[in-house]
């Protein structure tokens, strides 16, 4: 899928519905702009109930304790 926008006079960028419907995304959903050399990797912000056990069963050998911590 390849499609393009612009940027209006107010900074603003409209997301194509094919995208918009491909990723799931709503109005008023948040997003974060991590830049990525010369472009920029927009994703959603995850809600907190999306995080509950994404480091289950992780590794926390070496993992930095608060004795370590001013």
């Amino acid at each position: 899928m390849t499609t393009t926008a612009t940027l209006s006079n107010k900074f603003q960028i409209y997301i194509p519905k094919a995208v918009r419907e491909a990723q799931r995304w709503q109005a008023g959903q948040e997003f974060v702009f991590i830049p990525k050399g010369k472009g920029v990797l927009v994703m959603p912000v995850p809600e907190l109930k999306q995080l509950a056990g994404i480091a289950k069963g992780a590794n926390t050998k070496g993992y930095r304790d608060r004795k370590d911590r001013y």
